[in-house]
């Protein structure tokens, strides 16, 4: 979203001492014209210094003028220039050398005249001749208070003025500006931006600063609005939250503190979204790839802007504000290079279009330029550049964009020669773009103290060119122009508008200007200099009765910055008497009636050589006209026809009435017009276009939608949630409005009115909601449904997996997450080398693995744009044999509990078990559990040479390895160094059940071997339930205790130095881990504190 038009207080010039033009504007103006809708300028065709307007005089009445040099300058190729204007005799100039290479500024001047330009003096002996000076600021509401900044890379200080720069003061400072805003109204109050992001305030002038707030957008900070805001010392502040996100703050200059911020708008924006203009603010929200936009009208809540339902906006631009009305730029979902100009109601909420497929374009920052331009000193009359079909084409219209029309060409060319150009086939096509430099015209100019003359650079043809430009201008509001020059030039209003200046834009110096006193239809021509000068710029004196401009630019490439005073007084003989003013009346191609009223104007009898006074009344008189069609715009949800009425479109419903009417009361039922703001007319009895008071009558509640404020389905847990109630149709007023929660609360209104700022809530644990709404009243009934994703961020997931599975056999995975979650994450899980993963929405997955080898597994856990993986590498085999571990309690000592320290202590373990019985570590895999006691598990592999054929060699071979570990680790030849002093020992804890796993079914054998077989098994059942409490590891579950976890006591132990393993309350892998990861994110559990094991022993490890 972006914003054009606003104002700057400090002027600044550039010489590239090539191809010498102005550069310049304001340090604000310069940020802010690379987001406006000014473009550069084309290459135009140029036949030389002498070209002439139509009737040139060649007489050269003589102009007062002076010249100065700024001697010792000539290699300064930036200036910044202010003249405050007011009557006031002083001009200070900043004039400094920029290296580009560099980025820096290494040398400065500044200069100042108190005589109108006529002499300078040097003042860097006031500043400090070593100071540095880059920018120079001017008090808006005092303009004899002069700021100016020195250059960062020497020094960060302000010097300050309050004498229009006859002396100064310097403050250092702790930061380094990069811009600055002063106040509307407060002269002393000023917000600077630095170049880090923060955004620091000072109520004295610059003396004293205070940090206002940091991760600041630039450009996206805004001063109270005098009569809008509450207090004068509030700053709207744009604040950046994380990428693409920003936040809508409010404060206080001097007291911005988390407890005094004010969050208006609720939740998070589009950065660099928020515009703060007039009475309106406005922010952007993208969610999905799709924006929405909202606006606050006279600091209220903020509402969805509602354009068209099919116009699908892909981006949209601030044009205007002015007379309570908001015009914008919208790019449509079929749009691509243009735009289309929409105009709103007062609150800026409703949006109908006025005209499509504006031509726009892109600046050197990538900012947008539309071409649309507003005529100054004539209400509702405005000109911009259209695409039609492959031509762009300029249009006009009267009537604040209901109806646009084609620009009548001249009749003839300056030389007098007629041009037969004929509408609609050919037509005059402008050139719309705002000038970036404040000391060049621009293409376009139009003045309010001379309402009705316009003047254009543009052609005349089928279609807008950047060749064969010439000089148009327009005494009558539009309808009709003529051809003032055959070239480019830049002109400029003299005299309150009474006269016109003529310079060629050209890039070979030039010595002659032209005045026009009888708007354009005859020029003098006068010369300014001696001898040619490249023109950086025209300063002219703003708001004062001195007919003072001054020149600037250089002789040479290589000379000093030479500044020529004229003083164009002498042109006139006296001031403007009432005899010497003439009536015309504004009208659009005839039609008397321009925005509902018949208006007059006053200005000076063309040729009389007499000054305009400042203060005199441009308008005679008014009348107001009866109403037509075209006074108004179709409202919306309507569209204006061919025959100029408006119709309902298709998608919108004209019956519907308001929410808040009520059974027995009345509303206002739109007509499908709503009357064009600032338009004047009169209605007639019959009030054709107003809307229609009708009767409510008794409905049912229809078209009932719930959505969170923001359109999203997530939230995080703790955070308040706003649902929105929208009613297509129905009694608000009578209308009960029931609002479920989903997590066990419920709320009720009496009435749907109630509901307008939305329903907040807050959701205390994560899971999915269902959110339902029902509304209610004596008609009927209506309900609607939403399903609410609350999550919490994820801090870490941890896979839990086995570390070696039996091929062909079902393995069970779990992805454990921190802080745990309720059906809100997806799982995705990858195997091997496959190309798309298996995703879940529960944290656990079985899977069968067919090859033997190492596999990897990997899990990644979605929520929300946040995602978090961990991976393990299985061994999967035919068999394998596994043996419980136990270390020497002094381990427990050193245990971090975290999985990188049971990894090195597993391998040093395989490593040692290795040694000792001469087995390769290839078959040897060793696991350590978490948490305490520090418990092991080994497993014992096949060798990789053993075949299918030999299977049970490779069998009897486990048996006898396994064995050899047995007597080693009770004997304690199993050690590994921990430190210098600390050796630990390793202890066989129990081997597990059935430690032969086999992957082959169990072939049927005899029948004595199966009769043998079960009445072992009726021993041994009957064996354990008769001495079942005797048997370690054994557990038999009776119904009585189903509900009870296993309790299982160890009673091995090998000497007394063996650890006693104390087991109790096995939980599930997941419940285990969620603890460990737990204890993990809250630093650890002390060495002092308790640690109860709860382990599950089995026999493939879940790690």
């Amino acid at each position: 979203m972006g914003i054009t038009g606003q104002e700057c207080t400090l002027l600044f010039i550039s010489c590239m001492r090539v191809n010498i033009h102005g550069e310049a504007q304001s340090r604000e103006r310069f940020v802010e014209t690379v987001q406006g809708v000014s473009s550069s300028r084309p290459e135009y065709r140029r036949t030389g210094e002498e070209g002439r307007g139509s009737n040139p005089r060649q007489s050269e009445p003589n102009l007062d003028t002076s010249t100065f040099a700024l001697s010792g300058d000539s290699a300064h190729n930036q200036a910044m220039v202010h003249w405050s204007g007011h009557n006031s005799s002083v001009i200070l100039i900043l004039t400094k050398l920029y290296d580009f290479n560099l980025g820096a500024v290494t040398e400065s001047s500044l200069w100042r005249s108190s005589d109108y330009g006529s002499t300078y003096n040097k003042l860097n002996d006031k500043v400090g001749s070593r100071t540095v000076l880059s920018y120079l600021y001017v008090c808006p509401t005092n303009k004899q208070k002069i700021m100016m900044l020195s250059d960062p890379e020497v020094e960060s200080a302000v010097l300050i003025s309050s004498d229009e720069g006859a002396s100064f003061d310097k403050y250092s400072i702790t930061f380094n500006i990069l811009s600055l805003l002063f106040h509307p109204a407060q002269e002393n109050w000023i917000l600077a931006y630095s170049h880090d992001g923060k955004l620091y305030s000072s109520m004295d002038f610059g003396r004293k600063w205070q940090l206002v707030h940091d991760n600041v957008m630039p450009g996206r900070f805004y001063w109270a609005v005098m009569g809008l805001d509450r207090e004068s010392d509030v700053v709207h502040i744009e604040t950046r939250i994380a990428k693409g996100r920003a936040q809508y703050v409010k404060c206080r200059a001097q007291r911005c503190t988390e407890g005094n911020k004010l969050y208006l708008f609720p939740g998070y924006v589009d950065t660099n979204s928020m515009v703060v203009q007039d009475e309106y603010v406005f922010t952007q929200v993208t969610k999905s790839g799709r924006a929405s936009y909202f606006v606050s009208y006279m600091r209220e809540s903020f509402k969805r802007m509602k354009l068209p339902k099919y116009c699908l906006p892909k981006d949209m631009h601030i044009i205007s504000t002015d007379e309570k009305q908001v015009f914008a730029a919208v790019q449509e979902w079929n749009q691509n290079n243009t735009y289309s100009l929409y105009i709103s109601d007062s609150p800026g909420v409703y949006f109908t279009l006025s005209l499509e497929n504006l031509r726009t374009s892109r600046g050197p920052a990538g900012n947008l330029l539309v071409d649309f331009y507003k005529v100054e000193g004539i209400n509702g009359m405005y000109l911009a550049n259209k695409l039609l079909d492959t031509h762009v084409k300029t249009f006009i219209t009267y009537n604040k964009g209901q109806t646009w029309a084609l620009l009548p060409a001249p009749a003839a060319d300056v030389a007098g020669n007629n041009l037969h150009c004929i509408l609609p086939f050919c037509s005059l096509h402008l050139h719309l773009e705002m000038s970036e430099n404040p000391y060049t015209s621009g293409p376009i100019t139009s003045k309010k103290s001379v309402p009705g003359i316009i003047v254009a650079t543009g052609n005349i043809g089928t279609e807008l060119s950047s060749t064969n430009l010439g000089m148009f201008i327009t005494s009558d509001a539009g309808n009709s122009w003529r051809q003032i020059f055959d070239e480019e030039h830049n002109v400029w209003f003299l005299d309150n508008g009474g006269a016109l200046l003529a310079v060629l834009h050209s890039p070979t110096p030039i010595r002659h200007l032209w005045i026009s006193l009888d708007e354009g239809k005859k020029w003098d021509r006068h010369s300014f200099s001696l001898a040619p000068l490249y023109v950086d710029g025209v300063l002219m004196e703003p708001e004062s009765d001195n007919h003072i401009i001054t020149f600037f630019g250089h002789f040479s490439h290589r000379s000093e910055w030479q500044l020529i005073k004229i003083d164009y007084k002498g042109l006139f003989s006296k001031r403007c008497m009432d005899g010497d003013y003439q009536t015309w009346q504004l009208h659009n191609k005839g039609e008397p009636c321009v925005m509902g009223e018949k208006q007059i104007y006053m200005k000076r009898r063309p040729g009389n050589r007499c000054m305009l006074a400042q203060d005199y009344s441009r308008i005679y008189s008014s009348e107001p006209c009866l109403c037509t069609a075209y006074d108004f715009e179709c409202d919306y949800g309507w569209e204006r026809q061919t025959n100029g009425k408006c119709s309902p479109a298709f998608w919108f419903n004209p019956n519907g009435v308001a929410k808040s009417c009520s059974t027995s009361q009345h509303f206002l039922n739109s007509t499908g017009y709503r009357k064009v703001l600032s338009n004047n007319c009169k209605e007639a009895g019959r009030n054709v276009y107003s809307p229609k008071r009708q009767v409510c009558r008794p409905r049912p509640p229809r078209g009932l939608r719930l959505s969170t404020s923001h359109g999203e389905l997530s939230a995080t847990v703790g955070s308040n949630v706003t649902f929105m109630l929208y009613l297509d149709d129905g009694d608000s007023l009578k209308t009960s409005i029931q609002l479920d929660f989903g997590d066990g609360i419920k709320i009720i209104y009496s009435n749907l009115s109630r509901t307008d700022d939305g329903i907040s809530h807050i959701y205390r644990a994560t899971g999915i909601y269902r959110v339902t709404a029902m509304a209610e009243n004596s008609q009927g009934s209506d309900s609607s449904i939403l399903f609410l994703h609350i999550t919490s961020p994820v801090e870490r997931v941890y896979l839990s997996a086995p570390i070696v599975a039996i091929r062909g056999k079902e393995v069970n995975l779990t992805a454990v997450v921190w802080p745990s979650h309720i059906r809100t994450l997806t799982f995705f899980w990858w195997f091997h080398n496959s190309s798309e993963p298996i995703i879940t929405l529960e944290g656990s997955v079985s899977y069968t693995f067919l090859k033997e080898g190492n596999n990897k597994v990997t899990v990644q856990v979605a929520s929300g744009s946040t995602i978090l993986q961990d991976s393990k590498v299985l061994t999967v085999k035919e068999f394998f044999r596994s043996l419980l571990l136990s270390f020497s309690p002094t381990l427990d000592e050193h245990n971090p509990d975290i999985p990188e320290w049971r990894e090195d202590i597993g391998r040093v373990v395989r490593t040692a078990l290795s040694q000792v019985s001469g087995v390769s570590e290839d078959q040897l895999l060793v696991s350590m559990y978490p948490g305490l006691p520090s418990t092991a598990e080994l497993f014992i592999l096949p060798d990789e040479h053993t075949s299918t054929e030999n299977k049970k060699a490779g069998e009897e071979a486990l048996v006898r390895i396994s064995d050899i570990f047995v007597t080693a680790l009770n004997q304690g030849l199993i050690q590994f160094e921990l430190k210098a002093d600390i050796r630990i020992v390793v202890y066989m804890t129990q081997q597990t059940l059935a430690p032969l796993v086999d992957s082959n079914s169990i072939h049927s054998g005899s029948a004595m071997l199966m009769l043998l077989t079960v009445v072992l098994v009726g021993l041994g059942a009957f064996f354990i339930y008769k001495f079942k409490r005797k048997i370690p590891w054994i557990h038999v579950q009776t119904e009585d205790s189903r509900e009870k976890d296993p309790e299982v006591i160890s009673t091995v132990g090998q000497n007394d130095n063996m650890s006693k393993v104390k087991l109790s309350e096995f939980p599930s892998p997941k419940e285990l881990m969620e603890k460990e990861l737990e204890a993990r994110s809250s630093g650890g559990i002390g060495r002092n504190m308790e640690r109860i094991v709860t382990r599950e022993f089995p026999n493939c490890t879940n790690v």
